[in-house]
């Protein structure tokens, strides 16, 4: 049954306009075979240039962050076009390629000795006999985070199998190294030793084994989609033609909340040295999107073992609530476990408990929690212990090492969330923290006809968010992702809020976007590669004294650069460029089209078009 409070949102579907028309022409340009994005098994490439490093080592490596947007943005085109074939066609990508079937010796897995800690004692998993008794398997039905999509790397860690080498072709399940990553050994998957060292790329095993990791917020915006197309198939009385996506996904969620539970299954609240009880069911649930979650195990018969863990880290860049609303009220994503609608319901509530216990007094979000202080189940200070989450620490700088809860867009992209979850429900709470957050952020943005200003990095300073104080330390047009997200969640907002200043900064910002970014490929962003002289730091070995050797060859030791074990760049096309720069020259400037910036823009334009018919 269609839900009431989206019928306005629906019936504007059909509506033409100058954001429906740009939003066709994007989702053209970035779907036509000759312009790059996509790799020939169809699975879309992080950036259409290879010559890129960032949160990836090339362009053409994907992550499932792409593969999340690839089926929105179909689930968007399904809402303007009233085709919805090509949103099946985006999960058959992610169930062909990124979803693992290599998973040896799964069977052995045993719940009540889920992962080993030398340090601390380990509490049950709660999850997996469930799940066995529903779906009839053991291995885990999620996404692996990390793909070398035309295996340049030359692992051949394809579907199903193992370490087949360069005569392999297509996606390849890989890792990253330690160290930035500029200084990671990217690695394989699943490593039987056929390349590396003598135990492959295993630092301290000389066992075969494998093993994946999952990124929770890729996932749980690849149920945002498939709801978002489950309420706009209904509405074309086309729900048919994609319940048996939509089954699949509710799997995939109900395997998701393995990233509700602590990294070593301990209970939950004042976790603190070997005090800490090991969980004997779900008091190990904190029921929030994790870091990431974690599987493996040994590739021989013999002392068959397997593992998994979920995150006792989490940020509020990973939210989802309308992922978590969805598991609860879609009756085609609603899970087929006996306890999976309730632990999502759990998690919905305590969501958008976070986004409020997290908001400064300025109103910017800040940091998140974590069930282990400093990943030791350490003893914070006492202001800290004394106003917690649920029992979790305030950290404004979690997984500070990474990166990643400095970048502005993690928020833009939750802040999107909760919009959206706001527009379906009218829930108060989620207004007053959305309206907080806009009166900081007009504070913070710039808009003229020509040009814009976002933040893109921000850093905190204070032990709890009514002490923490925001500070905005870079700002720009360099991430235009950033810019769209936060228009579609002012869009949102201001269609449920009938807010006009959130509408107008809305269309200033996608109008503004449009006119600056456009070119016959997409959306692009001009930069500077002067962080290419990277390219001969040495790389981060960590373990002394080991070496090995990739399949083309390259040999990997402690003189090896970034280069020197890819020196299969230069045969990139704008290779002459970058040898010219390290040897002396001037940065070159390429324009690059991000696979996920150009989805976001997208779903930001479709989105504006369908909440107010322009």
């Amino acid at each position: 049954m269609l839900q009431p409070f989206l019928v306005i949102f629906l019936a504007a579907c059909a509506s033409a306009g100058t954001y429906k028309d740009r939003f066709l022409i994007l989702y053209n340009q970035i779907t036509d075979g000759n312009n790059g994005y996509y790799s020939k098994e169809g699975v879309p490439y992080h950036s259409r240039e290879n010559m890129l490093v960032e949160t990836v080592d090339h362009g053409h490596e994907t992550d499932s962050e792409a593969l999340s947007y690839n089926i929105y943005l179909h689930a968007m085109y399904g809402a303007i076009s009233k085709n919805f074939e090509p949103f099946n066609q985006a999960w058959n990508i992610i169930e062909n390629y990124l979803i693992p079937q290599t998973q040896y010796n799964i069977e052995s897995y045993n719940p009540k000795f889920p992962v080993y800690s030398a340090d601390f004692s380990v509490g049950v998993d709660p999850l997996h006999d469930e799940l066995k008794a529903t779906y009839g398997e053991d291995k885990l039905f999620l996404m692996h985070w990390l793909l070398d999509t035309d295996d340049n790397f030359g692992f051949g860690n394809v579907q199903g199998q193992c370490t087949l080498g360069p005569k392999a072709s297509g996606p390849s399940f890989v890792h990253m190294g330690a160290g930035s990553v500029w200084q990671g050994i990217t690695y394989p998957a699943c490593d039987n030793f056929a390349y590396g060292g003598s135990t492959g790329f295993s630092y301290t095993s000389n066992i075969p084994n494998w093993h994946y990791s999952v990124a929770p917020d890729a996932d749980a915006r690849v149920i945002q989609a498939a709801y978002w197309a489950s309420q706009w198939a209904t509405r074309n009385g086309q729900i048919s033609t994609i319940q048996n996506t939509l089954a699949k996904v509710s799997k995939l969620g109900d395997y998701l909340r393995y990233s509700f539970y602590d990294v070593l299954y301990r209970t939950v609240g004042n976790c603190i040295g070997t005090s800490c009880r090991p969980a004997a069911y779900k008091e190990s649930a904190h029921y929030l999107l994790s870091w990431f979650i974690g599987w493996g195990g040994n590739i021989d018969s013999q002392d068959a073992y397997s593992w998994r863990t979920g995150s006792s880290e989490i940020i509020i860049g990973y939210q989802n609530p309308v992922a978590a609303f969805a598991m609860v009220n879609d009756p085609n994503l609603r899970p087929k476990s006996p306890t999976g609608r309730i632990d999502w319901q759990n998690s919905l509530i305590r969501q958008v408990q976070l986004y409020q216990y997290l908001q400064t007094p300025e109103g910017a979000l800040s940091g998140g929690v974590t069930n282990s202080w400093k990943n030791v189940y350490g003893e914070p200070p006492s202001d800290v212990r004394a106003n917690t989450f649920y029992g979790m620490f305030y950290e404004n700088e979690p997984l500070m090492d990474d990166g990643t809860s400095d970048w502005f867009g993690m928020w833009t992209w939750s802040m999107d969330r909760l919009a959206q979850y706001y527009y379906i429900t009218g829930d108060a709470t989620s207004r007053v923290v959305l309206r907080k957050w806009f009166d900081w952020i007009y504070r913070h943005v710039t808009i003229t006809d020509t040009s814009y200003s976002v933040p893109v990095m921000i850093s905190w300073n204070g032990s709890l968010p009514r002490n923490t104080k925001p500070t905005v330390t870079f700002s720009g047009a360099t991430f235009y992702g950033i810019a769209s997200s936060l228009s579609r969640a002012l869009s949102y907002y201001a269609a449920k809020s009938g807010d006009s200043r959130a509408k107008q900064t809305a269309k200033q910002l996608l109008d503004v976007v449009w006119a600056n970014h456009k070119d016959d490929k997409g959306l692009y962003v001009r930069t500077d590669l002067s962080p290419f002289i990277n390219m001969e730091q040495p790389v981060f070995i960590p373990v002394q004294d080991w070496s090995g050797t990739y399949p083309n060859g390259d040999k990997i030791n402690a003189s090896s650069t970034f280069l020197d074990i890819r020196s299969w760049y230069k045969k990139d096309e704008n290779w002459s460029q970058i040898e010219n720069f390290l040897n002396g020259g001037p940065a070159p400037v390429v324009d690059y089209h991000r696979f996920w910036e150009q989805a976001d823009m997208a779903l930001a334009l479709g989105a504006y078009s369908l909440l107010f018919g322009e």
